[in-house]
């Protein structure tokens, strides 16, 4: 017993302190994040017109998984795309997006299922950009769906009553049905 109280226990406790540490570490990086949201927010406001352009770029150009975690954002597709969450917010670092460095700096350090709530805070900034686009393409993709419809009821109308008037010239005289036994 001498043995597993003086080597195993405390290489234990060294593997579970270290996990503590880091907790602790990414939840002091999200409470300071917290206390400066107003202040990323204000200086979104600011400069919002001067970064929907670089935004939707960096945004066109990233994979499809960051672009549905952005609309919608869940924890386990933040825990699947680690690695293309940590290049998004890169990316969005280097054009100075509010928030964005701290919070790149902290999914670095830490991993990003750790400092989810401000991962998530920049998301949400991103997608105020982001919806407005998709609104209008979609609003358009409608639009021409329902033109593209109404022209194929057309054509289908047309040639139901080209059939039926064709059925009716073509149809023989209609014979009296066999009698039973």
């Amino acid at each position: 017993m001498g043995y597993w109280k003086s080597t195993v226990v405390p290489k234990f406790k060294k593997i579970f302190e270290k996990n503590n540490t880091k907790k602790t570490a990414a939840a002091e990086a999200c409470k300071s994040f917290d206390e400066a949201k107003e202040g990323y927010t204000k200086e979104f406001d600011e400069k919002k017109s001067e970064l929907q352009t670089k935004v939707i770029e960096i945004y066109e150009a990233s994979a499809t998984e960051i672009k549905e975690l952005v609309k919608e954002p869940k924890d386990a597709s933040l825990k699947k795309n680690a690695t293309g969450v940590t290049k998004f917010l890169e990316e969005l670092s280097k054009i100075e997006f509010p928030g964005s460095k701290p919070v790149h700096e902290a999914c670095s350090k830490f991993g990003p299922t750790l400092v989810q709530g401000p991962i998530f805070f920049v998301f949400e900034k991103v997608s105020t950009f982001i919806v407005v686009e998709e609104k209008e393409t979609k609003d358009k993709d409608v639009a021409v769906e329902t033109v593209e419809e109404e022209e194929k009821e057309e054509a289908v109308a047309g040639e139901r009553e080209v059939k039926e008037a064709t059925a009716e010239e073509v149809a023989p005289p209609a014979a009296e049905p066999p009698k039973a036994c």
